[in-house]
């Protein structure tokens, strides 16, 4: 039956409501990597006028640490909440975000809002997990990818409006303006998903034991994997865009925001293009996917010097990542079994142990004296990386005479 034209408008204030909590998280996530040099600077002055490049190291634990949190929270929060009404979830989920977001405007030491930034990023996995589920039930049978998607339209359009705000207003009034930002956003979704998610009944009968089955899956391993360390290529070169576009490139701060902008936009449509190829031949999408992030990443560390050059291979670097992205999500599910929600929140996991990896290794290599080109580098071997473990997940599929998937 065709929802009627009340119930169809009560659905979009629904998946609005919870896409508005998705441009938090995507701006809360990456904001911080364009605000790097101001927040090292502020927290780590010490550190900053004996070596800026030790500084930046070590501010990069920020990205890290919320990356962690992500990982630790998805599954765990995931499993533990399933058998609750998923509407009161959302609610909770929306409120911890605003909570964790707001302390990192207040406390006043790095080591503080390291902790923040770890806390920030518990509910991270578990909102989009169980938004996702929300979203398909709201919209009903025939249109439930069209509510997931929507859900996501706010993650890719926080890293075209928000990111770049966030960045422009950190950079003009002070970094914890940007996350003051964030917090009221989450408080504004909260305030939405309240008044506009109806109920939404959860799993009663489902167990955590139940629900962590899926890491019993061996090709659900490697789909986290390629996840985890190919695409945390991308996460070495977006944590030190900034500084890649003022010492590498020469330009003026006011430049980073319109980077990031191509960045975003890059990323809104390779999501796009990467969702109706995936369809189209999944496998393929996903290993030449990794072959043309690897080789746009040594474009990047060898012509990053012109700004023009810079700034399209960043569009590029948007693009080709983030076609990978809901490649990586299908394969994850097709793998999965019945652990659908589960797998949905540890896609984030996977995402964010390569956002944790790729900003440490990335910070390492600039804190070894390489140079701000060389977390390009970094990205090339971690995309070759995670191309090496889907052609193994591909081949133990094929030798386990597992039925193909794709």
């Amino acid at each position: 039956m065709n929802p009627s034209t009340e119930s169809r408008g009560a659905a979009k204030w629904a998946l609005l409501s919870l896409a508005i909590g998705s441009f938090g998280i995507g701006m809360t996530e990456f904001v911080v990597m364009g605000l790097l040099p101001n927040i090292a600077d502020e927290l780590l002055p010490t550190l900053w006028a004996r070596s800026p490049e030790d500084a930046l190291s070590q501010a990069g634990w920020l990205i890290s640490l919320y990356a962690l949190g992500v990982v630790v929270g998805a599954p765990t929060i995931a499993g533990f909440v399933a058998r609750f009404p998923r509407h009161r979830v959302m609610i909770g989920l929306a409120l911890a975000l605003t909570v964790f977001n707001a302390l990192t405007v207040f406390l006043p030491t790095f080591e503080l809002v390291g902790a923040s930034r770890f806390l920030a990023g518990l509910p991270h996995g578990a909102y989009f997990g169980i938004g996702a589920l929300v979203a398909a039930d709201v919209m009903g049978p025939g249109n439930r990818a069209k509510g997931v998607a929507f859900i996501l339209t706010g993650l890719t359009v926080a890293n075209v409006v928000g990111v770049p705000l966030g960045t422009f207003l950190g950079q003009l009034w002070g970094w914890r303006v940007a996350f003051a930002v964030v917090a009221l956003v989450f408080a504004l979704a909260t305030a939405c998903i309240i008044l506009f998610v109806p109920k939404h009944p959860g799993s009663p009968g489902r167990t955590m034991r139940e629900e962590l089955g899926v890491f019993r899956i061996p090709q659900v391993w490697f789909t986290l994997g390629v996840g985890a360390i190919g695409f945390g290529g991308f996460f070495a070169v977006y944590s030190y865009i900034a500084p890649l576009v003022t010492d590498v490139a020469g330009s003026p701060e006011w430049v980073v925001p319109i980077v990031l902008v191509l960045m975003g936009l890059g990323m809104t449509a390779g999501n796009l293009v990467g969702g109706h190829l995936a369809d189209i031949d999944l496998r393929r999408t996903l290993l030449f996917g990794l072959v043309a992030m690897a080789v746009v990443f040594a474009l990047l560390a060898v012509l990053a010097f012109w700004i023009v050059t810079l700034a399209l291979l960043v569009l590029v670097v948007g693009f080709v990542s983030s076609v990978l992205s809901p490649t990586i999500q299908t394969r994850l599910m097709d793998v999965a079994g019945d652990n659908q929600s589960i797998a949905a929140a540890m896609n984030h996991s996977a995402l964010n142990i390569g956002n944790s990896l790729g900003a440490f290794l990335g910070g390492a290599v600039i804190a070894a004296g390489w140079g701000f080109t060389a977390p390009s580098w970094t990205g090339v071997a971690l995309a070759l990386a995670g191309l090496v473990i889907a052609l193994l997940s591909y081949r133990v599929e094929a030798r386990t005479r597992v039925p193909a998937t794709v």
